[in-house]
């Protein structure tokens, strides 16, 4: 595990810590000693772990407004007392003090609070010394933990998140990832003045396969298909697998003229060849594809833009299937009738 420290606090306080944490060749360690800048440093590359110097201006501004950073509240807070008046009070008041510092630091946004022993006016024995520094070192194993769990924890998410968006027959993405992306790519496109479009396909008289050959030849069949349409789309394209035999295409940056270029490519890849399900069967199937591209009264969801290419896809399947047709030949057609497939 690579882990990142930041320091915040000045070079003769970094000198006074352990051994381990300066010299230790598996920690990237930063110091700053600037509030702006680590407040920076932290918002672009988060640390894992981050060690205060209590006496450097900005610690407790530092402390309290990464306590309030719900994103960043992995990370992992170490705030080390060397304040002169502070280290004062705790041996005129005892204990008591103590406790009452460590309980008001802790509500400060710190997540450990260490008396650090180095300070200019005391001399401490070599015993003290090695109970401080193993005190700092447990509290930065404390948080190598917790930074464990937590990269633990986003790996988790991240497989539940991919096995929640994927189509687990044809390894697409599934129509809950298409509701999740379309209105971030139309949002993309709006804000940054592109182009997008999409294409919404089905397989020809699919009903037909599962009927004579059984859902599973179909199955495989559909896996087939996927790779072929995979193979054929450029690295801006994303596919989805809408329901049944029927796919949708994302087209970034693309013109409804560029969506229709790759739609017939499409169609023709499909139909040229037959499927091969095994060296003795191959069935040659169709598919029907309707295309249509972002308008400025489309609403923020993609619905309409859906349902448009949807009415094409309708159109291709009524006029004879295995074809294309974009919106701009539907707009020319006074009235649709919709067909099963």
């Amino acid at each position: 595990m690579n882990i990142s420290i930041l320091v915040f606090g000045n070079n003769n306080f970094r000198n006074t810590l352990p051994d381990q944490i300066r010299y230790a060749i598996a920690f990237n360690v930063e110091v700053m000693d600037n509030l702006n800048q680590a407040v920076s440093h932290i918002q672009t590359t988060p640390p894992d772990i981050i060690l205060v110097q209590a006496s450097l201006d900005g610690s407790m501004e530092l402390c309290s407004w990464l306590k309030d950073q719900t994103k960043l509240s992995w990370i992992y807070c170490i705030l080390f007392e060397d304040r002169l008046q502070q280290l004062t009070d705790r041996k005129k008041y005892g204990w008591h003090r103590e406790l009452e510092m460590t309980a008001a630091m802790l509500k400060q946004g710190a997540d450990a609070y260490i008396w650090h022993l180095i300070d200019e006016t005391t001399e401490h024995n070599l015993a003290e010394l090695t109970a401080n520094h193993g005190l700092i070192l447990a509290q930065l194993t404390v948080g190598l933990r917790k930074v464990q769990k937590y990269r633990d924890l986003i790996r988790t998410n991240d497989l539940l998140s991919a096995i929640a968006l994927a189509d687990s027959l044809t390894e697409l993405n599934n129509r809950r990832a298409l509701e999740w992306d379309l209105p971030r790519q139309i949002k993309k496109a709006r804000t940054q003045k592109t182009s997008l479009s999409l294409i919404i396909l089905d397989v020809d008289h699919f009903k037909k396969v599962n009927d004579t050959y059984g859902h599973l030849v179909g199955d495989r069949l559909l896996q087939l298909l996927c790779q072929r349409l995979r193979n054929n789309l450029r690295f801006q394209d994303t596919a989805f697998r809408y329901g049944g035999e029927e796919f949708v295409i994302l087209l970034a940056n693309t013109t409804g003229d560029e969506a229709l270029i790759v739609a017939r490519r499409l169609n023709r890849v499909v139909s040229e060849e037959p499927f091969a399900l095994s060296n003795k069967q191959t069935i040659n199937i169709t598919i029907s594809l309707g295309t249509a591209s972002l308008e400025a009264d489309d609403d923020e969801q993609g619905e309409s833009l859906l349902n448009r290419a949807d009415q094409c896809l309708l159109q291709a399947k009524t006029s004879g299937r295995n074809r294309v047709i974009d919106s701009k030949y539907l707009s020319r057609i006074p009235h649709l009738k919709a067909v099963s497939s």
